[in-house]
């Protein structure tokens, strides 16, 4: 029998790269990690979409990478006034993604019950928004999940503080062959490091991922791949001086 998100304990879910297109986003994904993505489908209420491919490993049992986009050629079912998830509507992150590529930009923390989760971060004075209920038909059947997003659209903590899941009965890695890119490590460094730990267990987080003090705030992700290691980050790459 299929084991069910809720029998999991809080995880590492998934990494959210924002592109530009989605066929930009698998080019990117094909000259930098090596792999195809071929699975994936439509959010019919952010207006987005997204190829999914598996990422886990030992130390992340069940994880996979999104690349999402914008569909340019849906019309989102979000009420007037709200944004799409992740930060897809901020103008600055848009024209970084236009200008520099596809990036990763945030990630995705499972928990068997999103109403603890949220409950733990409210505790801390940290208003991780309403909880929604979303899914996406696939050819194995439709996922559903619950997760939380803000009015405004806003990640927190820059990226580094997640989003949280809560799956229906099927896990997308249920349905996903091994790629060839495994997750390694994930380091989440920000200037509110003490809070940003703080948050990462109040959701039972803590323990897989690394947290470290910095001045400017940086989600890492080091993959194993076809191509050798990888290592994705959220800031922008800046050309050396002349």
């Amino acid at each position: 029998m299929k084991e069910t998100t809720t029998a999991q304990g809080p995880c590492v879910d998934h990494l959210v790269v924002f592109a530009a297109d989605l066929a930009g986003g698998v080019n990117w994904c094909q000259r930098t990690l090596g792999i195809t993505p071929t699975a994936g489908g439509e959010h019919p209420l952010m207006g987005t979409h997204n190829r999914i491919f598996n990422i886990s490993s030992p130390g992340h049992p069940r994880a996979y990478l999104e690349i999402i986009a914008i569909n340019s050629v849906a019309t989102s079912a979000l009420p007037a006034g709200a944004r799409r998830w992740f930060d897809m509507d901020d103008a600055t992150l848009q024209q970084q993604v236009a200008q520099h590529g596809p990036q990763l930009i945030h990630w995705v923390a499972s928990v068997p019950e999103v109403a603890a989760g949220h409950a733990a971060l409210t505790a801390l004075s940290i208003e991780r928004g309403a909880t929604i209920t979303a899914s996406r038909p696939t050819p194995n059947g439709l996922l559903q999940w619950q997760i939380t997003v803000r009015e405004d659209g806003l990640r927190l903590m820059d990226g580094c503080l997640p989003t949280l899941i809560q799956w229906g009965a099927t896990h997308p890695c249920d349905n996903l062959p091994a790629s060839g890119v495994q997750l390694q490590q994930i380091t989440l460094q920000h200037p509110q490091a003490a809070t940003l730990s703080a948050a990462c267990e109040a959701i039972g987080v803590a323990s897989h991922v690394a947290i470290t003090a910095g001045d400017a705030p940086r989600l890492t992700a080091q993959l194993t791949t076809p191509r050798g290691p990888v290592t994705l980050s959220s800031s922008i790459p800046r050309k050396a001086a002349a």
